[in-house]
């Protein structure tokens, strides 16, 4: 099964690039490939229970994998009781993870 891992750096109310982002997620991981999100940067906003954005629901109604980088979270002042449920704090060591199991890796 192909493997896919998006890495997203925007906020989503800076940039509603980020609802585009899901839908790519989302339609991988309908088609039958493994995709996953990892929201980095200013992307970690999207990741907060209230966030301004639908890509946390369109992700996880197509089964898509969402972390967050634990050092954003933690330099934007988020506390990981203050995640979306099925957002996953992870460390950017989760990248390299998925490339040497052959994942393509895109960062937006």
């Amino acid at each position: 099964m192909k493997q896919y891992l998006i890495i997203e750096t925007r906020d989503p109310i800076e940039c509603r690039d980020v609802d585009a982002m899901a839908s790519l997620a989302a339609d991988l991981a309908r088609s039958g490939a493994s995709a996953s999100v990892l929201l980095t940067d200013n992307g970690v906003f999207a990741a907060r229970i209230g966030a301004a954005t639908d890509a946390l629901d369109v992700l996880s109604s197509a089964g898509v994998g969402v972390f967050a980088d634990n050092f954003s979270l933690s330099e934007r002042g988020i506390e990981s009781a203050s995640l979306a449920p099925g957002v996953r704090p992870a460390t950017v060591d989760l990248v390299i993870d998925r490339l040497l199991e052959g994942a393509s890796v895109m960062w937006r």
